[in-house]
């Protein structure tokens, strides 16, 4: 159990050095747009620099606008706000007010510590919405990778007031119109479904299957598909060809069309082009992300009612 363990933070050591290599890759040289403002490193929560965010859109807003609310991926255990600013600059530019975050990260902090940060943004929006040029009428998500993985379960425990009670805060009380779930994981109660399983333990405990009545209760509450309804938000689901989490998006999308929420399938790229993968929609350089993020803001504009 010992090696176990000393492999799986290895495995998150290795993650938070490689990807950010990645990630810093693709986002060199981008900058600011000339048309954003940005509102930089604003605190949400008790939690110093996992409780920061930043607040994009355009310049010359004289009123509140629709906004989009990201939560970044990174397998649970990797990411920050910082990865997701040009991107989430770009879908600002398309007329949304943005918010990105920070929130705990595991092994440090485990679950629920990233769904109850979720949560405490959801409130300074819903509290702090005039400063920023935020309608509260018109809140969208986005979520990717393992933030698709959040968003789909904060936003079941929003819509789904028996399944809430199995948590620690009482949601924000804000509506979301529609969530986009890119590149994701959503079935985190069966280990078959989760390629990156053993990385979710660094989140949920090693000891999820034990015999206790607290193993119980927490895997209990990770079956977020049993408690979806048809209040849960219209989605927009993409993958890509060489996404390592395609084989999610159809179960997903069946799942959701089951219940009878409105959703969508995308499935973006081509056998030739390999750059177009996990996560592609966030690199401003690719033609595939900007055909994605046009997409996904249609979607969302259709559930626009003034």
């Amino acid at each position: 159990m010992k090696e176990e363990k000393d492999m799986l933070s290895e495995k998150v050591r290795d993650i938070r050095v490689n990807w950010k290599i990645s990630d810093d890759k693709r986002d060199e040289g981008l900058t600011t747009p000339e048309d954003i403002v940005r509102f930089d490193n604003i605190s949400y929560g008790p939690y110093g620099s996992d409780n920061l965010l930043d607040i994009y859109h355009q310049k010359e807003v004289t009123k509140p606008q629709k906004t989009i609310i990201s939560v970044h991926g990174g397998g649970w255990v990797y990411g920050s706000k910082e990865q997701y600013q040009f991107y989430g600059m770009r879908l600002a530019q398309r007329g949304f007010t943005f918010v990105n975050f920070n929130y705990r990260l595991a092994p440090e902090h485990k679950y629920p510590a990233a769904l109850e940060d979720i949560n405490q943004v959801f409130c300074f929006v819903r509290d702090h919405a005039k400063e920023y040029a935020i309608d509260t009428d018109h809140l969208f998500v986005v979520g990717d990778s393992a933030g698709a993985q959040l968003s789909t379960q904060y936003l079941t425990i929003c819509s789904n007031p028996e399944y809430a009670k199995q948590f620690p805060f009482v949601p924000s009380g804000l509506k979301v119109r529609a969530v986009g779930l890119n590149c994701g994981v959503y079935d985190t109660h069966d280990p078959k479904a989760n390629s990156d399983f053993d990385v979710f333990k660094e989140y949920v405990g090693e000891d999820l299957y034990d015999d206790t009545p607290e193993a119980k209760a927490r895997l209990k509450s990770l079956d977020t598909l049993h408690y979806l309804t048809v209040d849960f938000p219209p989605a927009f689901i993409m993958s890509s060809v060489h996404d390592f989490t395609l084989p999610n998006a159809q179960p997903m999308y069946e799942k959701l069309q089951s219940v009878g929420i409105d959703s969508e399938l995308h499935i973006y790229g081509s056998k030739e082009k390999e750059e177009v993968a996990h996560v592609f929609h966030i690199n401003c350089r690719l033609p595939e992300a900007d055909q994605c993020n046009d997409e996904e803001c249609a979607f969302f504009c259709r559930y626009v009612t003034k």
